[in-house]
């Protein structure tokens, strides 16, 4: 009898980050989805298309939250895709993968950072 690896007793190899990043993916697109509607009736519900009317609106506490959140999402959605081609694409290489990762994550701290500044500083 040959060993097919076929039922309950096969190998089972992997990241298994399947269901997980699907999930994230989704979760980060409603975010996403759910801030572009509120810009939206923002911007067509608007009259003063300025900067300071632009200003005013950032002025408030819970829009530079959401606007965070839905950055923080944009990342992490950023991320997951990501590391997905690097763990797809680069298998030839684990010290190239990683090093790309790590850029990855350097990257996408250093524009967190960024979105902090720039996003309190109105």
């Amino acid at each position: 009898m040959e060993n097919n690896n076929i039922g309950p007793k096969r190998l089972v190899v992997g990241a298994h980050y399947g269901l997980r990043d699907w999930l994230a993916q989704r979760v980060t697109a409603i975010v996403m989805a759910i801030y572009t509607v509120i810009l939206l009736v923002a911007f067509l519900g608007g009259k003063n298309f300025s900067y300071e009317g632009w200003a005013g609106l950032f002025a408030h506490q819970w829009f530079k939250v959401a606007t965070f959140v839905t950055f923080v999402s944009l990342l992490y959605h950023a991320w997951v895709g990501v590391r997905n081609i690097l763990m797809d694409y680069v298998t030839h290489s684990v010290g190239a993968r990683l090093v790309l990762q790590v850029a990855t994550i350097l990257w996408l701290i250093g524009c967190a950072g960024y979105a902090v500044q720039v996003i309190w500083k109105v």
